[in-house]
Parts: C-alpha cells; structure tokens; sequence
C-alpha cells in the first residue's frame, strides 16, 4: 500500500472519531471529561498528533455510546 493510501485512509478515521463525539452530541471538553482525560487528549487524537492503542479506542467508544464492533463496522464501510 502506498503511504498516499495510508494517508487517506486514516483521514476517513480521523473524520469517524470526530462523526462518533459530534453523533453523541458532546464537545471535546465533554467527552475528555467522561474519559477523565484533558481535552487536548480528545483534540489531539481527532487531528491526528496522537494516536489510540485498542483499550483506550474501546473506552472512547463506551464513552459516546457505542461498541468498539459498531466502531470497526463503520470504518470498514468508510474504507470500502
């Protein structure tokens, strides 16, 4: 896979973790605070300065609402 590709694909994954917090109707600050996290957490994930392992991904999903399986799901309809 070119690095272009790459790119573009975590686009579509940075644009589902802003979709998820805006579906759930909750500021940055809202969110990082059900995360117990600072908002810059939140922020910098959704610009892409940071990155999430799977465990922090699956509590961020408990936090707005869904399931890391529904998460996944809509990705892969992203990526298709």
């Amino acid at each position: 896979m070119r690095k272009s590709r790459l790119q573009e694909e975590h686009n579509h994954l940075l644009e589902l973790l802003r979709q998820i917090r805006l579906d759930a109707n909750l500021r940055q600050v809202d969110l990082a605070k059900r995360l117990g996290e600072p908002q810059s957490f939140v922020s910098k994930y959704e610009s892409g300065e940071r990155r999430l392992d799977i465990l922090e991904l699956r509590s961020l999903c408990k936090a707005v609402g869904t399931t890391l399986q529904q998460f996944v799901a809509k990705l892969e309809d992203r990526l298709s």
